[in-house]
């Protein structure tokens, strides 16, 4: 109870509605679907640390390894073979959850970034702020026209 308390509320501001009775606790949708985000986000950060080490290359590499040279004494059985299909189709599919995760917070932080830039230089047109949010034949159009002007510039060269 105290742990979820702590979890919702980082001392300085509360970030969900926590209505404690004597029998639940129970957030509003809006606290809840927070906690449940920032313990993903923090999650999600700290293993993309971890596994993009190369401490953790080596160590993938080591289990590899000694699942191969296990092999002859398993007779390379179907246990021996399942095993190691099951531990990486597993940690794939995690990975995946949480390297979308950190490209989806990357990108998008590279965007508010880019924004700000356009928002700063006073000759930058403003179009180009919800850029990512066009369409494609927009987007070609702008790519075009940027393609005609990088020709221009290299004809001066």
């Amino acid at each position: 109870m105290a742990l979820l308390y702590q979890l919702s509320y980082n001392g300085e501001k509360p970030f969900g509605l926590l209505l404690q009775t004597t029998t639940k606790i129970a957030f509003c949708q809006k606290g809840y679907t927070y906690l449940m985000n920032e313990i993903f986000r923090k999650i999600a950060h700290s293993v993309s640390r971890v596994t993009g080490s190369a401490w953790t290359f080596c160590l993938a590499v080591v289990a590899v390894l000694a699942w191969a040279v296990t092999g002859p004494y398993f007779g390379f059985s179907n246990t021996w073979q399942l095993f190691i299909n099951t531990g990486t189709t597993i940690l794939t599919f995690l990975m995946v959850f949480l390297i979308q995760n950190n490209q989806n917070r990357d990108s998008q932080a590279t965007q508010l970034k880019l924004d700000e830039l356009i928002k700063a230089l006073g000759r930058a047109r403003n179009e180009f702020v919800d850029i990512e949010e066009d369409k494609e034949d927009k987007l070609k159009e702008l790519e075009d026209e940027f393609k005609k002007v990088h020709e221009k510039a290299e004809k001066r060269l």
